[in-house]
Order: structure tokens, then C-alpha cells, then sequence
């Protein structure tokens, strides 16, 4: 793109003086993607011209075409010096010093221009995490399925918290959320002890500070622990009773304790919460066919078929729903329903235990 608009912003000037021609020729070369001679014309347009500012641009830009970024930089400079207003130039000094490790020295530059990735690289590299976040998101707004910017979206956000989260431990090292964070960290790191033990202190000190609880309860979940996870989940949903994800969490562990009929009523109220989000859906199928209600779980299946298409979960509704229409004599729908199982397992592997 900057290529293009570079040879539409210089076609459109007449070759008034011999070093224009040089220019011309240069600009030729390049739809020829002949980079050493896209040089020695610009090059010589410099030297026929030093106060033609398109040329020592182009130098510029051709020296960047090799990658060579380091010598590319001084033709740019004198390109601003001359004309401080050329937003190209500005653009490609920018991406020149940024390459070449010059980031600070970059942003004044990749600021004017509104070059916002490239920004936020630039942000990153000089510490202005915040700044960063911001350029990223921004640019995010506009192209969500850029990968690179995906990346460093998430790259930048995740320094940003790690350093939130270290100023956190070194000022305030006894307080709850330093215990919250720390518990965190072991959680991820699947050290379910060590994280039991910094939300219990945690708890401790504020026990009626949101996510606690919730977080608690994942723990006890990840090792199997159900009555104590639907202890902490159910105290969340005493703190927090608008919170579907404390609602839910509460079904599953009754769920995976056998009491399908107390799960029916958590879940109902998680899906009321949150409407079709497809776990939520499956475990209230499931809770609804142990529990005898049969419609509710063949609503709350087909929905997740409605929903999912070639995931596990969606697989597990089939399945489900092969059950139930079994148990109810539909011997056609049953079948169409296992079948339908069998595609989705042969492609994604079985389904996952509940």
C-alpha cells in the first residue's frame, strides 16, 4: 500500500528538470522491482538536485525495499529537513527507525502519520504500556482479524498486567488482592495447594470481596473437591446473585454430585442470567433428563446443536438427545441423532466426561 500511493503521488508531477528524470527512471525500475537501479537514479536525483525533497524520499524507500533500514534513515531525514510536511516520508522514517531499534525516536513520527501498529510496537519497546494498549485497540477496531494485531494486543496487555500485578505484590504485599494474585498465578501454573492456600488468606482478610469465592471454587473443582467447590460457588451466588457464571458453576458441581433436580434450578436461573451461552444449555440438558424433565432437555439440546456446529459439546448433545428420543420410542430421531454423534466424533475425537 505505501508503495502504491508513493508512485501515484509522484506520477502525478511533470519532469521539469534533468534530476526529475532521474527520478522518473527510478520510479520505473521500481515497477520493475529493480532495486539497485531504482538507487542509482534517485541517487543521482539527490546529487543533480540536493533540494528536491521526492527524491531523497524515494532514496529513502529504496533502501528500505532491500532492507537496508540503517541507510535508508539519513536520505529521510533530509527529505523532512527539506519539506518537514511529507507525510510519507514521515512514515517511512518512522518504520526505518523503529527497525532499527530507535523506537523512541520513532513515535513523533509514526504519531503524525497515524501509523498505529507500528506505534504500538514502538510503545512496547519504550515502556508506555498504556500507550500501547491504546494504539493496538484502536487499530484492532478496524482490522479484528489482523493477526499480527491480535498478538500484540494481547502481548501488550499482558505486560501491562504483569507490571500492574508486580507493583502490586512489591507495595501492598499483605493485602487481599496480592493473595488473589498470587493464587492466580499458582492456578495457572496447576499448583492447586499453593493457590487454595493464597485464596483462603485472601478470603481471610476481605470474605466478601467478589471472585473470590468463584475462584476458590475452581480450584477445588479442577481436583474433583465438589462438595467444597459448591460451598464457595454457592456463597459467590449469595454475594453476587446476578452473576450467571456463579450460577452455573453452582449447577455443574451439583451436577457432577448427582442432585440434578437443586442443579435444574441453578442452571434455569444461569441460563435466565445469560441466555444460550451452549455450556450452560448442555448442563441444563443434562440436569433436565436426570431430573425427568424431558422437554426442557430436549429444548435445552437442541438449542446447542442450533448453536454449535462441529464442537464437542455439540457432539454431546446429540448424544444426549439420541438417548432421550430412545428412551421416548422416536426410533428415527434417535438414529438420526446418533448418526449425527458419530460424523461429529470421527472428526473431533469422543466427548468429553462430565
Amino acid at each position: 500500500m505505501i508503495r502504491l500511493f508513493l508512485l501515484a503521488w509522484l506520477a502525478g508531477q511533470s519532469p521539469s528538470s534533468e534530476a526529475m528524470q532521474h527520478i522518473q527512471a527510478g520510479l520505473e525500475a521500481r515497477k520493475q522491482h529493480q532495486v539497485e537501479t531504482e538507487i542509482v537514479e534517485f541517487r543521482k536525483a539527490t546529487e543533480l538536485d540536493p533540494t528536491l525533497a521526492d527524491a531523497f524520499v524515494n532514496l529513502g524507500a529504496a533502501y528500505m525495499e532491500k532492507g537496508d533500514y540503517g541507510v535508508a534513515i539519513t536520505p529521510l531525514k533530509r527529505a523532512l529537513e527539506i519539506s518537514s510536511d511529507l507525510v510519507v516520508a514521515h512514515q517511512f522514517l518512522g518504520y526505518a527507525l523503529l527497525e532499527q531499534g530507535y523506537a523512541a525516536e520513532a513515535i513523533p513520527h509514526l504519531q503524525r502519520v497515524g501509523a498505529l501498529d507500528a506505534l504500538g510496537v514502538a510503545q512496547i519497546e519504550t515502556g508506555q504500556l498504556n500507550e500501547a494498549v491504546a494504539s493496538f485497540s484502536a487499530a484492532f477496531s478496524n482490522r479484528p482479524n489482523d493477526p499480527d494485531l491480535q498478538y500484540y494486543l494481547g502481548h501488550a496487555s499482558g505486560l501491562l498486567s504483569k507490571k500492574s500485578i508486580d507493583t502490586l505484590l512489591a507495595t501492598h504485599p499483605d493485602s487481599a488482592r496480592a493473595h488473589q494474585a498470587l493464587a492466580e498465578n499458582y492456578f495457572v501454573l496447576r499448583q492447586m495447594p499453593q493457590a487454595e492456600k493464597e485464596y483462603l488468606e485472601a478470603l481471610r482478610l476481605r470474605p466478601d470481596l467478589p471472585s473470590l469465592h468463584l475462584e476458590l471454587g475452581q480450584v477445588y473443582a479442577n481436583s474433583a473437591q465438589w462438595p467444597k467447590a459448591e460451598t464457595e460457588f454457592r456463597a459467590e451466588a449469595k454475594l453476587r446473585p446476578g452473576s450467571a457464571e456463579a450460577a452455573y458453576r453452582l449447577g455443574a458441581a451439583l451436577l457432577q454430585q448427582g442432585k440434578s433436580r437443586d442443579a435444574l434450578v441453578e442452571l434455569k436461573r444461569a441460563n435466565e442470567l445469560k441466555p444460550e451461552m451452549p455450556e450452560t444449555l448442555y448442563s441444563l440438558g443434562k440436569a433436565a433428563a436426570l431430573a425427568g424433565d424431558n422437554a426442557t432437555a430436549e429444548q435445552s439440546w437442541l438449542k446447542v446443536v442450533e448453536l454449535e456446529k462441529d464442537t464437542s459439546i455439540a457432539a454431546q448433545s446429540h448424544f444426549g438427545l439420541a438417548g432421550l428420543y430412545r428412551k421416548q420410542g422416536k426410533t428415527a430421531q434417535a438414529q438420526h441423532e446418533m448418526q449425527e454423534f458419530q460424523k461429529l466424533q470421527s472428526t473431533i475425537g469422543p466427548p468429553r466426561s462430565e
